[in-house]
């Protein structure tokens, strides 16, 4: 495995008018690894992956992108450095078929025509390099499954010759046996030679396919450790209360009354059981 992240993030803060979302987040990304960005609702994991993708401008902080450092400033440099972002909507076209949605804004063409056995021929390549069997090419989104359209989603966002993909609860609303299908299909990307970033609240699917787990609180990203290193429990507190033993924040930092986030972990601990 490289010593060297793809991506590695130094001190990034961010805000929106008087409100901090981000605060001083150091992340890194490996290639070949699952890196699973997990925290409660409004800990700032959707702003950092717009800050990732180009869509917010960064307040302060660095990007380093295999170890040299760059400027994202917009979607277009994301995609430049080959980060694609798989959103929870997919931004999938119900109307159109599977290839032209891979394509879509990004159409091949021959002279004034498309040249769709080109478009093809390259959408064939890119489902059968990710062990897509359940498709054909010429269906339209509109007939596909859940797990399905999830799978068209990822093949588009790695059609672009992409080193990072990013995957925003990609098995939300999905049954058994899709989310199977989905969570096969990530963990093949990664052992594809791409980084993977998957933001997910299901521990299970987290613990099931992720090498790595890196916790958000509040803004701040209080722990990045080896998934063999860390428990269910310690993420849970780690999520609700921002440290857990020796992980996370000092006490003193960690905010709230630790009796509350004691009983939250517990609750969710309860949950997930």
């Amino acid at each position: 495995m490289p010593a060297t992240p793809l991506l590695e993030l130094r001190g990034i803060d961010k805000s929106f008018g008087p409100v901090q979302v981000l605060r001083d987040v150091a992340l890194s990304v490996h290639p070949g690894e699952v890196t699973a960005l997990v925290g409660d609702n409004g800990a700032g994991k959707s702003t950092l992956v717009k800050c990732i993708s180009g869509i917010h401008p960064t307040d302060a902080g660095e990007f380093l992108f295999e170890g040299r450092p760059v400027n994202i400033n917009s979607p277009r440099d994301a995609a430049g450095l080959g980060i694609e972002v798989v959103y929870q909507d997919l931004a999938l076209c119900d109307n159109l078929d599977i290839v032209q949605n891979m394509f879509l804004g990004r159409e091949k063409r021959s002279g004034i025509v498309l040249d769709e056995p080109t478009m093809e021929q390259m959408a064939t390549e890119t489902l059968a390099g990710l062990g897509v069997r359940t498709v054909t090419l010429r269906q339209h989104v509109s007939s596909l499954s859940g797990g399905q359209r999830q799978t068209v989603a990822i093949a588009k966002a790695v059609l672009w010759n992409s080193r990072l993909v990013i995957l925003d609860e990609p098995t939300a609303a999905l049954g058994l046996a899709q989310t199977a299908q989905v969570l096969e299909l990530v963990r093949r990307l990664a052992d594809n030679g791409l980084a993977v970033v998957l933001i997910s609240h299901n521990m299970n699917d987290v613990f099931a396919i992720s090498d790595r787990i890196a916790a958000l609180y509040l803004g701040q990203l209080v722990a990045q450790v080896r998934t063999t290193d860390i428990t269910h429990s310690q993420v849970v507190e780690l999520i609700t209360a921002g440290r857990s033993g020796d992980l996370g924040l000092r006490p003193e930092a960690a905010g709230d009354d630790p009796g509350d986030g004691g009983e939250l972990a517990d609750s969710i601990r309860g949950a997930l059981r």
